[in-house]
């Protein structure tokens, strides 16, 4: 969900408010002209917010989430102050839409008079965005394949207002799935038919993006910290004791009689999680004959529960792989590269958010 016009930068910082973290990458993009080179992640940093400031994707404790930004610039020693932020949750609206050719300018205009039969919000409630995704010549005449993508305006205002009390200049406002298609398509992924599925904290987001552009976006509302959350629960444990508990269980392996109840929670939450992921995968086949999906991508803090790969393989007949949006890029000596050897998971979208500018 795009807000604002940017300056065109070479240095631009991707904000990702998640729920259980905020985490920014300053990256300095390749000049124009110079397509052969990369852009270079020239800073990282990543600050734990409290239980509750942010909830389902929207933030709920302003202060909160201020403090916890001013402490994540203070830290990692960004170079500016001018940020890319992304939202995505329930209440972000993504569907396909077809539309008489105009200037990209004018679709954007023309919106809140075309689309308010496709939404469950007013129009007068949502920031409309439209992505483009192709051209075809139909017997009415040109038409323009793309995106609707509609936010309701609370959910960007109160992101945007804690961002600004933490005396940050939001730029520009994209949308995540977006941000994580750019963060990992840029190589030989953006070659296949690919789905992306990004397991975060309670927002787990599937992108179908074929040769780059996207297709179709799902977000499902349950994650990491909702497996972490049933554990606790089944053992009687603090959060933190879950957690550890929950990588040494993982899904899918034999466990000992004591740890039982704790795999039992894991697997009532992952299994519908993986179930939803497979029928959107299989939604999108039925409705694009011809046009399989080639490989699926994991990623997100809560992608590497032991088993989840090999589940989700196993669940909907594709290759499963790992995406890291460092493979496609630059690190730079300040962004610290040997402690983010292990972290490419949580790094897609804040790069793919800054990745935005350069598009």
């Amino acid at each position: 969900m795009r807000r604002g016009r940017p300056v065109a930068k070479s240095v631009v910082v991707g904000l990702d408010i998640g729920t259980t973290q905020v985490r920014a990458a300053e990256v300095q993009l390749a000049s124009k002209g110079k397509s052969d080179r990369q852009p270079t992640l020239v800073r990282y940093g990543e600050v734990a917010l409290p239980l509750g400031a942010v909830r389902d994707g929207e933030v709920e404790d302003s202060g909160a989430v201020s403090a916890a930004l001013r402490q994540l610039w203070s830290e990692a020693h960004f170079s500016t102050r001018n940020v890319v932020i992304g939202v995505g949750n329930q209440r972000v609206v993504v569907r396909e839409l077809e539309v008489p050719w105009m200037p990209l300018p004018q679709i954007r205009q023309s919106l809140p008079f075309q689309v308010q039969e496709l939404l469950p919000m007013s129009t007068d409630e949502a920031l409309l965005d439209f992505y483009p995704t192709g051209e075809t010549q139909a017997p009415a005449g040109r038409m323009v394949h793309g995106m609707l993508v509609a936010a309701t305006r609370d959910t960007v205002n109160a992101n945007v207002l804690a961002v600004e009390t933490a005396g940050l200049r939001p730029q520009m406002v994209d949308l995540n799935p977006f941000a994580l298609l750019r963060g990992l398509t840029r190589g030989p992924l953006g070659e296949q038919t690919v789905a992306l599925v990004e397991i975060g904290a309670r927002i787990t987001q599937v992108v179908i993006a074929a040769h780059g552009v996207p297709r179709f976006v799902r977000l499902l509302p349950s994650g990491g910290q909702n497996v972490t959350d049933a554990v606790a629960g089944a053992l009687g444990v603090s959060n933190v004791e879950a957690e550890t508990t929950k990588r040494e269980i993982g899904i899918g392996y034999t466990v000992t009689p004591e740890l039982t109840a704790a795999a039992e929670a894991i697997s009532a939450m992952v299994r519908p999680l993986v179930e939803a992921i497979r029928n959107t995968f299989v939604y999108y086949a039925g409705n694009n004959t011809g046009a399989g999906i080639d490989v699926a991508v994991l990623t997100g803090g809560g992608a590497h529960l032991p088993g989840l790969g090999q589940y989700l393989s196993s669940a909907s007949r594709l290759p499963v792989s790992f995406g890291d949006p460092l493979l496609t890029l630059n690190v730079a000596k300040s962004a610290h590269p040997e402690q983010l050897a292990t972290m490419g998971s949580r790094l897609s979208v804040p790069i793919g958010l800054a990745l935005g500018v350069a598009g």
